[in-house]
């Protein structure tokens, strides 16, 4: 689960810049998390009658589920060349 050190020369083998390889990372990390952020609201939605929002779901520790990090699947995949990305210029 825990993120485990990245040697600079994995980044480098993905792009020779290390500021665009935290950059790409970081918007992956934040799109992991805004996807289980969109999940978890479908789901607690559909079990909420139309109109009735004032009661607190209170979730069952049994039901807990243990995920990784988003930041961990986002170097992840970016170490793994799982993720394509396109610069763009100032101006264009």
């Amino acid at each position: 689960m825990a993120l485990e050190p990245v040697s600079i020369r994995k980044l480098e083998e993905q792009t020779p810049d290390v500021y665009e390889a935290v950059v790409v990372m970081s918007r992956r990390a934040k799109q992991v998390l805004n996807n289980r952020i969109m999940d978890d609201m479908m789901i607690t939605t559909e079990d909420v009658e139309m109109g009735v929002y004032d009661q607190i779901d209170e979730k069952n520790p049994e039901d807990y589920e243990e995920v990784d990090k988003a930041t961990t699947v986002a170097v992840n995949e970016f170490i793994n060349g799982e993720l394509v990305w396109k610069n763009t210029e100032e101006g264009e």
